[in-house]
């Protein structure tokens, strides 16, 4: 009879590569949201006006590509971290996430290359015309919470079940974003303020409590699978 402790080993040496990877992947992508976030700043509010937008592009038109570069090269580590974390997820909560996910991969790309758009020719920018495109970019945050709702929920709610397959503190602060991101709707509906489109409670609340989110469950299923390559490593004892 063949032996099984072949197929074990490359199963668990395919799950320790797999571990390290998220770690370090997970790892790039909070340097990489970090240079991002830095590079862009405080971004302008929808009620500023034409003549405000062009000023800040032209102060600020490098740094903004700066950023985009960040979330451009973020887009592949992001894809390796949701595909190496889609496995520790049973089915259909893991086709939920994944969806979730490709939405939200979308719609970052969509928002960066509009704003990378305004940076390029920043000195010939007319007010009105950084005021219209600016004005749909605005509502990425506001439609953004869709995609990020969708890729939460299914984990939060395995965190939180009766048989929880992921820890609870991790269903905790699931739940603490995905309500904060189904509150934050509300902004698509806003116009001034903390509620604008493209405002604080956007990109600062939001944002950082998504970014928040994503590194936690990224570092746990680092963790995870590191902790089930030593529990195959002692069954084969």
């Amino acid at each position: 009879m063949q032996s099984l402790d072949g197929p074990k080993k490359i199963g668990a040496e395919n799950q320790r590569v797999g571990s390290r990877a998220l770690f370090v992947a997970t790892g790039a992508y909070a340097v990489l949201g970090i240079v991002a976030l830095a590079a862009f700043g405080m971004l302008p509010a929808a009620s500023e006006t034409g003549a405000q937008l062009v000023t800040w592009f032209r102060e600020r038109g490098d740094f903004v590509r700066w950023g985009v570069w960040a979330f451009t090269v973020a887009a592949p580590i992001f894809a390796l971290m949701v595909a190496l974390l889609r496995r520790l997820i049973p089915t259909p909560h893991r086709d939920v996430f994944l969806i979730g996910a490709v939405c939200y991969m979308t719609a970052i790309a969509v928002w960066t290359w509009t704003w990378a758009g305004l940076a390029l020719h920043a000195d010939q920018l007319e007010p009105a015309t950084a005021r219209a495109i600016l004005d749909v970019a605005a509502f990425f945050g506001p439609v953004l919470t869709g995609s990020t709702t969708t890729m939460m929920a299914p984990v939060t709610l395995l965190a939180l079940g009766r048989q929880p397959r992921i820890p609870r503190w991790l269903g905790v602060l699931g739940l603490i974003a995905f309500v904060e991101q189904a509150i934050e709707t509300i902004t698509i509906f806003g116009s001034t303020g903390f509620t604008q489109p493209g405002g604080a409670m956007n990109m600062q609340l939001g944002g950082g409590l998504t970014l928040a989110w994503i590194l936690a469950f990224g570092f746990w299923g680092s963790v995870r699978g590191a902790s089930s390559d030593e529990t195959l490593t002692e069954q084969r004892k």
